[in-house]
């Protein structure tokens, strides 16, 4: 990397080196030059160097001495060229109407010298001009006007700019295919000109674009391509996209990897101070922790985000601050201040409607103003002779006072009409607005009943499906390990018989302990009330502690045990991990025949541990592998005629999951399966507390 930083420093020296030494050559040439069009031609070599180097004042003056010289030769060629980089100078320094000025004055030297390409040029640069104005319909006509030239004569810098531009226009106006089309076609050019500015610049402008027609997937890709070409120590710019992109898999509901990005975002705009940046993504990472039902910490980020909108006086990021909290409210059941939130929402949201405009083309025809100038000023002269005229006699006199009188008259009966109607009109839109809040606080109120109803039928749901397990599963296991019990009580056993009962009475009683754990877990989790207590513990461990529970099945099924663990230590909560390596286990041995295998081993990936329960049983259709981690239970009968309650795997999930880490499976029919579990090593950062 050092090597790569002193080559380009040497090539830029170099080229700055050469830069200068070409400038000096031309200026000694110039001065040895007789007064013709080749001085003029040399100073027009010059002056473009300058301009590159963005000596504007020093091109000034050769332009001066050039455009005196072009005049007096009658030389509209060169002519015609100084202008058009004088008005390149002028727009570089942001002086729009000289820019503007100079750029017309070229144009129309260019059109009697018929030269398309230049002209095709000076359009280019008067739409780009006038479009940055905000005059979108006149920078659009000059730009497409151009454009063919250029793409005729594969300009591709003009192109990229061309393209660009016209694509702002469009997504200015509203016309958000054709921006895309543009924004496509200028993204092509500049990755053939290798322009990583404008690679960067694109990406991020298609990505905005996707964003606003909820195309996630796209947004993704352009952001994460923006990602690709920005070089590491650009940390300015990576802030303000990783805010965005975590976003945009916020809405795709990719939640892990949204967190991920989010967490990144906030920890490098804090750093960078770029309060835009941490105003976006307190927004996200608060919609994201109220998904997850993690409400105080989004109050919390909720709250940081608004006054931040407010002093930036960010009116996107407030509507969408405010709605967020009027949802957060209504869940929580505060109505009261859930409905605070939708008047604010409604009111920027009034604001920025009424911001809206047309963007139609404003024109400052400064000939027109001055006209309208000149016939109030005409209208005025002509009203003074009427006022001031002499009265030759009182009958005429006394006439004017009746017209005045009957015409004030009839303003005085006009104007109370008026008022009247303003009144009653006040009344009116006063009547609507009052309805429209009482239609909006009632309509809060029913999403937050909906929502509540929601959650009591979730609730509901739950307790019919804890009760049909205790009913049905949990009772079968405790009524056989109750009846063993009395018949050895009566005496009816022999201790012979007592003995051989005893593996099966010892199943049960695990069957009953492991349906137990997952219920417990399973309505705590349901609750929201599951949090784990993780600790640094030796997984292998762990494995060889519940080896020992389903022993006495994998002899009965005559299934072979193979231990590829290692010693290695895991940050999480280890009773959770014991329930889901439990869980794994007894699923393995359920789905396995006579002399089928179990493999249990270990590794570290990418700093992780990477755990796995592999069996070669039955397997899991492709169908059924999307049901295993839903939230609806799922289960099959074992290949013994064994029951379950569905719950073991979506335990898994969770509990996995409450741990900051992934479960997933890999299996096929008549072969095998293999579970496998990712979990810290280390103790991490909640993704979404930060």
């Amino acid at each position: 990397m050092r090597r790569l930083i002193v080559l380009f420093f040497i090539l830029f020296s170099f080229s700055s080196f050469s830069q200068e030494e070409e400038l000096e050559s031309l200026r000694i040439e110039l001065t040895f030059q007789n007064p013709d069009t080749t001085k003029v031609k040399t100073s027009l070599k010059i002056i473009n160097l300058l301009y590159k180097s963005k000596d504007y004042d020093s091109a000034l003056k050769y332009i001066k001495g050039a455009q005196m010289l072009s005049e007096n030769l009658n030389y509209q060629k060169g002519l015609a060229d100084i202008t058009y980089y004088k008005a390149l100078i002028y727009n570089s320094k942001d002086d729009y109407i000289n820019a503007s000025s100079e750029f017309h004055k070229a144009k129309q030297i260019f059109e009697t010298l018929q030269d398309t390409l230049a002209l095709a040029k000076v359009k280019n640069q008067l739409g780009v001009l006038e479009i940055e104005r905000g005059n979108y319909k006149k920078g659009l006509k000059y730009a497409h006007d151009g454009i063919n030239e250029l793409e005729k004569r594969a300009l591709f810098e003009d192109l990229a700019i061309a393209y660009k531009s016209i694509a702002k226009a469009y997504n200015k106006t509203h016309v958000t295919e054709k921006a895309i089309d543009y924004y496509l076609q200028s993204l092509e050019v500049q990755e053939r000109i290798n322009n990583v500015d404008g690679i960067i610049e694109n990406n991020v402008d298609l990505a905005k674009l996707y964003l606003e027609k909820n195309d996630y997937k796209r947004t993704i890709r352009y952001y994460e391509n923006a990602l690709n070409y920005i070089e590491s120590n650009d940390n300015e710019l990576k802030a303000n996209i990783l805010a965005d992109l975590g976003g945009a898999y916020l809405k795709s509901e990719d939640l892990k990897t949204a967190g991920d990005y989010l967490v990144e975002s906030i920890k490098l705009n804090r750093e960078l101070k770029n309060e835009s940046g941490i105003l976006k993504t307190l927004n996200n990472l608060g919609e994201l922790n109220l998904i997850k039902k993690n409400y105080k910490i989004a109050e919390q980020q909720f709250l940081e985000a608004g006054n931040l909108g407010r002093q930036q006086n960010n009116k996107l990021e407030l509507l969408k601050n405010y709605k967020l909290m009027k949802t957060l409210d209504s869940t929580k059941g505060r109505f009261e201040s859930a409905f605070g939130w939708q008047r604010e929402y409604f009111k920027i949201k009034s604001s920025l409607d009424a911001e809206k405009t047309n963007f139609e083309e404003i024109v400052l025809d400064e000939a027109t103003n001055n006209e309208a100038e000149n016939d109030t000023i005409l209208q005025a002269q002509t009203i003074v002779p009427i006022e001031t005229q002499d009265v030759d006699s009182k009958q005429k006199l006394d006439r004017l006072k009746l017209i005045f009188y009957a015409v004030l008259a009839a303003f005085a009966v006009v104007l109370v009409f008026f008022i009247l109607f303003f009144l009653k009109r006040n009344n009116r839109a006063k009547y609507t607005r009052e309805l429209e809040v009482k239609n909006q606080k009632i309509e809060l109120q029913n999403e937050a009943i909906l929502e509540q109803s929601k959650h009591l039928e979730s609730i509901n749901n739950v307790k019919d499906k804890l009760f049909s397990i205790v009913s049905h599963d949990l009772k079968d296991s405790l009524t056989s390990t109750k009846g063993f019990i009395d018949l050895l009580k009566d005496g009816q056993l022999s201790q012979d018989e007592f003995h051989s009962l005893l593996p099966e009475l010892s199943e049960n009683a695990n069957n009953a302990s492991l349906l137990l754990f997952n219920l417990l877990n399973w309505s705590k989790s349901q609750m929201q009330s599951l949090k784990p207590k993780p600790s640094l513990f030796d997984i292998q461990q762990v494995f060889h502690e519940k080896i020992k529970l389903i022993e006495q099945k994998t002899q009965k099924k005559s299934i072979i045990l193979i231990d590829n663990t290692m010693r290695d230590f895991v940050y999480a909560d280890r009773s959770m991990v014991e329930i889901i390596i439990q869980n794994l286990l007894a699923n393995a041995v359920k789905f396995c025949v006579k002399n089928d295998t179990i493999t249990i081993s270990n590794k570290i990936e990418n700093g992780n541990a990477i755990i796995s329960v592999a069996d070669s049983g039955i397997g899991i259709s492709v169908e059924n592998q999307h049901k295993l981690f839903g939230n609806n239970t799922f289960t099959t009968i074992g290949t013994e005629n064994e029951k379950g309650t569905g719950l073991g795997l979506t335990i898994c999930r969770e509990l996995v999951e409450l741990n900051q880490g992934r479960i997933w499976v890999d299996s096929e029919v008549n072969i095998g399966s293999t579970f496998f579990i990712e979990l810290p090593k280390t103790r991490i950062e909640n993704p979404i507390n930060t």
